[in-house]
Formats: structure tokens, C-alpha cells, sequence
């Protein structure tokens, strides 16, 4: 195995040539980030079964981190084989997909399948796809292309155009709800628009634009308002941040240790939505620092490189993968330490899943495709090729 790495410059091999070209310092982060996610699955997992096993039907104590094996290595090959693709297929590949996430959102409201109290789940033969999951990365991919073409003729109306893909998101989110999305999805499309040269006045309009439909959203909407009154006045329920921070309260700096945890059998969704919760309790606020850290350096390593980056759609598509990929980790974080209303958005690479695993892979992926050829351009014979 290790002389398969040994791939000399000479070697023009199509593995030899993805070696050379691809964001080896962004690849290794990743990997790191998945090892660590499989660490916390395994220290999620026995609280899940137990409050997840019923009457009739008692799950093993390592049930999660068993499916979780399953689809880390799907993942890191879904990962690995999109970052294969030439610059020009993985963005028509990306556009395909958008088309085919969006039909599938569409299709939530008359076929979707009802949990929490949220309709946002596509059931599929073995497990349930949630459509917004594969929707992201891949709405950062089409904003990108729709925002590129300013480059070139800036009497386009693509700003207002992707405005209006980006409306149409939000609404069908509303619907599910899903406004912790929804919000991501603005997020995303803001950092994107600002480098395609939106007006500081519009950018100012479309916050408040989305201030005002979270004002409605609380005045209209039980389930927001009861969100935002639990994080802003302890009203109403608060169980599940409660019992988050009693699990970081417990572990302390250096935690109880592997396995030994006990507040996180009180914690709902600690596979889940509040895996980094467990990761506090288990192993200590050092380790949670760590993981911030790690986020925190994989979203610094990806503007290091987009800063030099002189194609106008790979610096919009790379920023809007990589500010969706670590936002949604801090919204994470921040609802887990009570900073934030509970939002139901899992963390990347952590939580347990199939849909938001397999979505960050694509991602991810997508983003290592399109920096390839960015790097060593003094030093890799394959950077000579003009980009597609």
C-alpha cells in the first residue's frame, strides 16, 4: 500500500496525476475529521440504543456505530471518486444533481414521511434520504455557475436569478419546516453573492429581508416561536439543550473517559444532533476545543487557497461549499452549548447518519475537484493543462 502512494512526478497515470494535483493538506484534514467521527458514533451509541430500543425490540449497544461503518466508507469513497472528476464534469455532474435534489424536495410535502413533528424524510427501500442534505452542496455549485457568468457580462440578471432559486428553497424549507436550512441556505448564497459584487445596500435589504421573515415565521409559526422563547427565555421546552449541558457540566476539561459517560443516556438525539455533547462529556472540553479547531483550520486551509484562485467559479463554488460545510458545524456547536435555538442540523462528518454523511461527502468532494490544479504550479508537470 505504501508504494502506492509513492507516485513519482514522472508517472502519468491517472492516479498519479489526481495525487499530484489535489488539496493533499484538505484530504488529510477530512480523513482526520472522519476518523474523529467515528470515535464519537461509538461513544454515542449505547445511550441511543437504549433510549431508542423498546419493549419488544432491544437494539445492541454498538448499533450505531455499526451502520455508521457502513456509511463512512461509502462516504470516503463517494468522496475520493469525486475528486477524481475533471473541473468542467464535476460541475455538470453538480448541476444534474441540483435538478434532481430539487424534484426530490418537491416531492417531500406529498410523499414525505412525518418524524418530530417535521416533514423532511424521503422513505427509500433500507433507510430515509433527506433531500436538503444532497440540496446544499450542490445549490452552491449552481449559484456559482449562475454567479461566474457576472464575470464575463455584468448586465446579467444572474444575482436577481439565483435570488429567486434561493426563494424558492426557502419557501419549500418553510413548508417541511426546516428554517435552520433554510437559514444556511441564505447564509451560503450571501458569501456568494457578495463576491460576485452585490451592492452593500442590497446585501443590507436581504438581512433584513430575512429578519423579517423570521419575525413571521416566529408570529405564525408554534414550533419556531417555542424555539426562540426557549433559547432567549428558558420558556417552554428546553429539555434537550438542558440536558446537553449537563453532559458537558459532567465531563469537565478532560472528561470521564471513554465509555464512561452517563448523562448522555438522559440526552435525545445524542447520535445525532447533539453528538459533540457526548464528545464533551466523554472526552472533556479539551476535545471539543480540538474539534472546533479542526473545522476551524479545514475552512482557513480552503480560503488560503481560493485567495489565489483567479477562476471566478471555483472562488464563488468553493467558498459556498466550504462556508455551508463549516457553518453548519458551528450551528451545530452552538445549539449543543445553548448559543443558538435548537436548529436539528447534524455535524459534519460526526453525527450519525446516512443522507447528511454521504451529502458532506459529495461536498467535500466536490470541493476537492474543483481546487485541483490550483497548487505546485511551478512544480507539477500536470498544471501545464489549461482549466476546463
Amino acid at each position: 500500500m505504501r508504494d502506492l502512494l509513492r507516485f513519482g512526478r514522472a508517472d502519468r497515470s491517472f492516479l498519479a496525476r489526481w495525487f499530484w494535483t489535489v488539496d493533499r493538506p484538505l484530504l488529510f484534514l477530512l480523513l482526520a475529521l472522519m476518523g474523529f467521527g467515528l470515535i464519537a458514533v461509538a461513544a454515542a451509541s449505547p445511550a441511543a440504543a437504549v433510549r431508542l430500543s423498546d419493549a419488544g425490540t432491544k437494539l445492541p449497544a454498538l448499533h450505531f456505530l455499526e451502520r455508521q461503518m457502513i456509511w463512512m466508507p461509502m462516504g470516503l469513497l463517494l468522496m475520493l471518486g469525486v475528486s477524481m472528476l475533471e473541473k468542467a464534469t464535476a460541475r455538470r455532474v453538480a448541476l444534474m444533481g441540483f435538478l434532481l435534489a430539487l424534484l426530490a424536495l418537491l416531492a417531500v410535502p406529498f410523499a414525505g414521511v412525518e418524524k418530530n413533528g417535521a416533514m423532511r424524510w424521503l422513505q427509500l427501500p433500507g433507510f430515509q434520504l433527506q433531500p436538503v442534505e444532497f440540496l446544499k452542496p450542490l445549490f452552491a455549485i449552481a449559484t456559482a455557475w449562475l454567479l461566474a457568468a457576472r464575470f464575463d457580462d455584468r448586465s446579467l440578471p444572474v444575482i436577481q436569478l439565483s435570488a429567486a432559486m434561493l426563494g424558492i428553497l426557502v419557501v419549500l424549507l418553510a413548508l417541511q419546516p426546516d428554517f435552520g436550512q433554510a437559514a444556511l441556505l441564505v447564509g451560503v448564497w450571501l458569501a456568494q453573492a457578495a463576491l460576485a459584487g452585490l451592492p452593500l445596500a442590497l446585501m443590507i435589504g436581504a438581512v433584513a429581508l430575512g429578519l423579517v421573515g423570521l419575525a413571521l415565521a416566529y408570529a405564525t409559526n408554534p414550533h419556531v416561536a417555542r424555539r426562540i422563547d426557549g433559547f432567549l427565555h428558558g420558556e417552554g421546552d428546553t429539555y434537550q439543550v438542558d440536558r446537553a449541558l449537563d453532559c458537558f457540566r459532567a465531563g469537565g476539561l478532560f472528561g470521564t473517559g471513554p465509555g464512561d459517560g452517563t448523562a448522555k443516556f438522559r440526552l435525545p438525539e445524542a447520535q445525532t444532533d447533539y453528538v459533540f455533547a457526548v464528545i464533551g462529556e466523554e472526552f472533556g472540553a479539551i476535545a471539543c476545543f480540538a474539534l472546533a479547531l479542526l473545522y476551524l483550520v479545514i475552512m482557513i486551509r480552503v480560503v488560503l487557497q481560493l485567495v489565489e484562485e483567479d477562476d471566478p467559479f471555483t472562488l464563488i463554488a468553493g467558498t459556498g461549499l466550504v462556508v455551508q460545510f463549516t457553518g453548519q458545524a458551528f450551528i451545530n456547536m452552538s445549539v449543543n452549548l445553548a448559543l443558538a435555538p435548537a436548529k436539528g442540523m447534524t455535524l459534519p462528518f460526526v453525527s450519525y447518519g446516512g443522507s447528511s454523511y454521504l451529502a458532506c461527502a459529495l461536498g467535500m468532494g466536490l470541493l476537492l475537484a474543483l481546487t485541483r490544479r490550483n497548487r505546485h504550479v511551478h512544480t507539477s508537470p500536470y498544471l501545464k493543462v489549461q482549466p476546463a
